[in-house]
């Protein structure tokens, strides 16, 4: 930031210096009357210099953007008029040759003296307008930062309300498979009671990062997955396939998790024969997750799981990956599928 405006006060200070320097660039080679350069360029200048810099760090501020436009316009009328004043009683003070030579000039072929002073106002505009230029613009970059700024503020507190939202969800549903295995096989629970611990510890050790390397989040589902088949009988068969090798991508944490849980909820039967297939490949930073499950709705009283987790995954998908993602599910075959691609990069 300091560097920032020591930047910009060095641009200002070029500027001037390219202005007051340019009766000499323009006619180089030339002779130079200095008094003519004094009167008519580099007095008039300064006299810019304090209107662009008195609108810009007083009057803008204090006037225009509140709304006095009228105070903003009668104090520059008053500020303009001041300095042709005191130009044309320096030029009549101090450069009187000159004076007389405009006389003679205007006499002759010149102007008149009201078409003078007009021509002057409209030189004192300029300043003026540019000041109001330059303020307006950086007062609508500040304005459109504050906007962005909001706006991440509110996408982060929505992902962190999902967040949060998910961990007990995810809680719930893991206890309600190690309480199926309490009466069925004592010693599997307590082997699932371990494997939760392990699987809460990352939830909340390791996923309050923004992204988290796929490889850590793969060995999460999997554990997941082992814990999962411990609750399904025989007739329901688990197949996954991910990727073993290190890809170095990185990826929001806990996304694959609601299809997985879902899978398992709507895609096992106590009675019939099931099948549940899971695959994840990567193209350079594309992941691709794709899961099949036989399809068996639960009954309405059922409330188990609530259906948050797909509702929180399509909301999470739109703050985190907006126009980078694609989600799809169908029905066929008394299959479902869902068909999940996101461009980590």
């Amino acid at each position: 930031m300091h560097k920032n405006k020591n930047i910009t006060i060095l641009s200002h200070l070029l500027v001037w210096l390219v202005l007051f320097s340019m009766p000499y660039v323009l006619s180089y080679g030339q002779n130079q009357e200095i008094n003519r350069v004094i009167a008519h360029f580099w007095i008039p200048l300064v006299f810019y210099a304090f209107i662009f810099y008195l609108n810009y760090f007083v009057l803008i501020d204090r006037f225009l953007f509140n709304k006095k436009t009228v105070l903003f316009i009668v104090f520059n009328i008053i500020i303009i008029g001041f300095f042709i004043f005191i130009k044309e009683y320096i030029e009549d003070t101090f450069f009187q040759d000159i004076v007389k030579r405009r006389a003679a000039d205007t006499e002759n072929s010149g102007p008149p003296f009201k078409m003078f002073i007009y021509i002057q106002m409209l030189s004192y505009m300029a300043p003026l307008l540019f000041s109001i230029t330059i303020k307006t613009t950086k007062r609508w970059v500040k304005t459109e930062a504050e906007k962005k700024e909001a706006q991440n503020v509110k996408l982060q507190s929505e992902l962190q309300h999902l967040h949060y939202q998910l961990q007990p969800h995810f809680f719930f549903n893991s206890l309600n498979n190690i309480y199926a295995l309490v009466d069925l096989s004592p010693e599997q629970a307590k082997k699932s009671i371990h494997s939760l611990s392990k699987l809460m510890r990352y939830m909340l050790y390791e996923t309050n990062m923004e992204l988290v390397l796929l490889s850590k989040e793969i060995d999460f589902m999997k554990k997941y997955i082992d814990l999962m088949k411990l609750r399904v009988s025989d007739k329901t068969e688990v197949i996954y396939n991910f990727p073993s090798e290190e890809t170095g991508i990185k990826i929001a944490p806990l996304l694959f998790i609601s299809l997985i849980e879902n899978a398992f909820k709507h895609g096992v039967s106590a009675s019939k024969e099931s099948k549940i297939e899971m695959n994840m490949t990567h193209n350079h930073k594309t992941v691709v997750f794709s899961i099949e499950n036989d399809n068996f709705p639960k009954k309405t009283e059922d409330k188990s799981g609530s259906g948050i987790g797909l509702q929180n995954l399509e909301k999470r998908l739109q703050l985190l990956y907006p126009n980078k993602h694609s989600f799809k599910s169908s029905i066929k075959d008394e299959r479902f599928l869902v068909h999940l691609e996101i461009e980590t990069a």
